[in-house]
């Protein structure tokens, strides 16, 4: 009877315990090679995504001599938020095949959206996880002004 009693309590002890706040999808996240992420993140958006459409767009300002043309590859992700205080419901993905670094990831809580930017050449990658999985946005930031934003699957098997 005293062993049940000291399991019991054992187990109440540890479930009173605060839990690790790891976030969500982390094993996902490569290798923390620098320890940018050694504290829990400030901020976290988990979007399911369940529809998506693909805006190719030109732009031309006719005013300006020479006329510049510039075009736009971006997709929009729509679906739903996963984690406890996930305000997120879109995501823009943009694809950038002209600069030479890329924009960093941002959220907008006003409209709920969170921008990322892609090299142009991961744009069929991209394509290809919304055609065939289910895919994951995660947006994490930190206090040491670390941000993070993936795109992925859920673990699947192989074939």
């Amino acid at each position: 009877m005293s062993l049940l009693i000291r399991s019991c309590a054992a187990l109440l002890l540890t479930l009173s315990l605060p839990l690790a706040a790891a976030p969500m999808h982390s094993q996902f996240l490569p290798p923390d090679d620098l320890t940018l992420r050694d504290a829990e993140p400030e901020q976290q958006q988990l979007l399911q995504v369940t529809d998506y459409s693909v805006v190719v767009g030109a732009q031309r300002q006719s005013n300006q001599q020479p006329i510049p043309v510039t075009s736009s590859l971006m997709i929009r992700l729509k679906g739903k938020s996963l984690n406890k205080g996930a305000t997120i419901n879109q995501v823009l993905v943009n694809f950038d095949g002209e600069s030479k670094s890329l924009k960093k990831p941002a959220y907008d809580a006003k409209s709920k959206t969170l921008t990322l930017y892609y090299p142009l050449a991961q744009y069929r990658v991209v394509i290809d996880l919304l055609r065939n999985d289910t895919v994951y946005c995660q947006f994490l930031t930190y206090a040491n002004g670390h941000i993070w934003a993936d795109l992925h699957t859920g673990s699947t098997r192989s074939r």
